[in-house]
């Protein structure tokens, strides 16, 4: 599957932040804080508990997107998500490469991820279908991931995940 750089990039903020621990107190924070490359350099990290809250259910609405069974299933998720986003969309070559922001560089680091991430998000699906976001079959791991593969096979949220799974399916024919 081929898509845009940003775009792309924008999804994969989508897919960690669905994925990231976000419940101790500094989960959010930290969150933040390790994808801080995607603030206007200046924008404070620190959000205020009911900001981070927001943060929160955002990660869980992402998953229930790729959760989602059905077309009018997926729709109705992401609508609720693109709610949240106040898209300001400009364009930018602050790394050298023309492309386009979605929020406003002046956006508080919420507005800034919640837009960045609905926008990423619904760019894929709509372009490559709602089948391309998936949850990892692998025992023991609900990792939600984006299937980049040209048929669109992917099972699982990672070669790792990949790998065990595989490895206990012949352990277990071995036993029998």
């Amino acid at each position: 599957m081929d898509y845009d750089t940003y775009g792309s990039t924008a999804v994969e903020l989508a897919i960690a932040l669905a994925n990231a621990d976000l419940e101790p107190d500094d989960g959010v924070s930290r969150f933040l804080a390790s994808h801080d490359e995607w603030f206007t350099p200046g924008t404070s990290l620190d959000l205020t508990p009911s900001d981070a809250r927001k943060a929160a259910d955002t990660a869980l609405l992402v998953r229930a997107v790729a959760l989602a069974e059905s077309q009018p299933d997926v729709l109705t998720r992401l609508n609720e998500l693109l709610a949240l986003a106040l898209p300001r969309p400009y364009a930018t070559d602050h790394d050298g490469e023309l492309h386009l922001h979605y929020a406003r560089p002046d956006a508080p680091a919420l507005e800034q991820l919640t837009t960045t991430v609905a926008m990423g998000l619904s760019q894929v699906v709509v372009q490559h279908g709602w089948q391309r976001l998936g949850v990892c079959s692998a025992e023991g791991c609900d990792d939600v991931y984006v299937d980049t593969s040209r048929n669109a096979s992917r099972r699982y949220c990672s070669n790792t995940c990949a790998s065990r799974s595989t490895v206990a399916a012949y352990r277990a024919r071995q036993k029998s």
